[in-house]
């Protein structure tokens, strides 16, 4: 997946920018990137502070290597079971 430009901490100040009243046109414009990123930014990040977004960031993180954990847990519970199969 490609990195963005611009951290969250500016999409963060951009939509409070909105908020208080600045065009969707104009913010795009000084970021230079399209109104519908900014909406799909808008619909993720809306109503956030720096704190919230830092636990959403570890949270998917944690989800991250949890789904991780599970996928290898899984792998050695069907090598076991293929390898009991076969011994009786």
């Amino acid at each position: 997946m490609k990195k963005s430009k611009i951290s969250e901490s500016q999409i963060v100040s951009a939509i409070k920018e909105h908020e208080a009243g600045k065009s969707a046109a104009d913010i795009c414009r000084a970021l230079g990137v399209h109104q519908a990123t900014f909406y799909n930014w808008k619909k993720k990040y809306s109503g956030m502070d720096s704190q919230e977004l830092r636990r959403l960031k570890e949270l998917e993180e944690e989800n991250r290597r949890l789904k991780h954990m599970y996928a290898e847990l899984a792998l050695d519970n069907k090598i076991l079971k293929d390898v009991l199969s076969k011994k009786f």
